[in-house]
């Protein structure tokens, strides 16, 4: 008879590429309009609020929102300054100053992350420029 452990199960010993192996990169101040969309009600219709990118990552954000609501979740986020659609987010903590911190379920690639840059209005970001040809 093999002898019971306290407190472990088939769960614990499992790990997910995305949330435990991953590398983690680095955030960078931003300030984006964004949009949040999830449905509501199950699936009866669609909600969308506006909220602020303040912070980015390859692999996630930090969004500030403008009121208090509730979300799911798992939502949609784009950025129409930068014509950025349908990210699928994850939210991972809520703070109590009206912010959030999502994690994007695929990474972004280089060409987004500088085409929010190229539309940010943080003075950091103020002399980034986008080659035309490139989009």
């Amino acid at each position: 008879m093999r002898p019971k452990t306290e407190g472990t199960n088939y769960f614990q010993r499992e790990e997910s590429f995305m949330y435990d192996r991953e590398v983690k990169f680095k955030f960078e101040d931003t300030m984006n309009a964004a949009r949040i969309e999830y449905t509501e009600k199950g699936v009866m219709h669609m909600a969308a609020r506006r909220c602020d990118m303040i912070r980015v990552s390859r692999s996630g954000a930090i969004l500030a929102l403008n009121t208090k609501y509730s979300l799911p979740q798992q939502f949609y986020l784009d950025l129409p300054d930068a014509r950025i659609t349908k990210v699928g987010c994850m939210l991972m903590k809520t703070f109590a100053n009206n912010t959030i911190e999502v994690r994007f379920l695929r990474l972004l690639n280089q060409k987004e992350l500088d085409r929010i840059f190229v539309f940010s209005t943080h003075p950091a970001h103020r002399d980034k420029v986008l080659d035309v040809r490139s989009w």
